[in-house]
């Protein structure tokens, strides 16, 4: 049953949001343009807030259905980190769009917030405004993951949400490495 669960987890995150927001508004695949992230921020670049904000919400949720989906079947901690996991692995790598996805920002927050509500929220406040006040999302991101992961070290959370949440966000500038060849491609492209 739990492989199931995870197998359903990564098929979640698997849904290609970006892609199929920009090629139902724009008939173009966000992967070959902007910055070719196949994520919120660069569908905003491309298309917009209004499509963005659909993007990002739906990429959050993933995220956040993965581990309530487990919690909800009295599944622990670990499971739960598990699932999440598994879904920010399929929006990295999602079978629905040839393995060629995001970075998995959004369901990562997503599924901290589901995980750490309290200590997450106030890291997505400051995510936000050090996006708007300098328009620089990695900054921000890389700000607001940190507080939420220290904050979570304050309140006391179980070491196992801790270290798996530093875990899953180090998977983001992983992939960002990965993915630099590809996005030098197509800003070469572009320039």
């Amino acid at each position: 049953m739990v492989g199931l669960l995870l197998l359903i987890a990564y098929l979640l995150g698997s849904i290609p949001t970006a892609l199929i927001v920009t090629k139902y508004f724009a008939k173009v695949d966000i992967r070959t343009v902007g910055d070719g992230n196949m994520g919120a921020h660069n569908v905003h670049r491309v298309l917009g807030w209004g499509p963005s904000i659909l993007v990002a919400v739906v990429d959050f949720s993933k995220g956040a259905l993965a581990v309530l989906l487990m919690k909800a079947l009295g599944f622990g901690l670990g499971w739960q980190l598990l699932a999440l996991a598994c879904a920010v692995l399929g929006h990295d790598f999602p079978i629905f769009a040839h393995f060629r996805g995001g970075q998995g920002l959004a369901a990562t927050l997503g599924g901290l917030t589901a995980l750490a509500a309290v200590e997450m929220a106030i890291g997505l406040v400051l995510y936000g405004t050090i996006y708007l006040v300098t328009r620089n999302a990695d900054l921000g991101a890389g700000v607001g993951t940190g507080l939420g992961v220290l904050l979570m070290v304050w309140r006391g959370q179980p070491l196992l949400l801790i270290a798996g949440a530093v875990l899953i966000i180090l998977v983001i500038p992983a992939k960002m490495l990965l993915d630099s060849p590809r996005r030098m491609e197509i800003h070469q492209r572009h320039t």
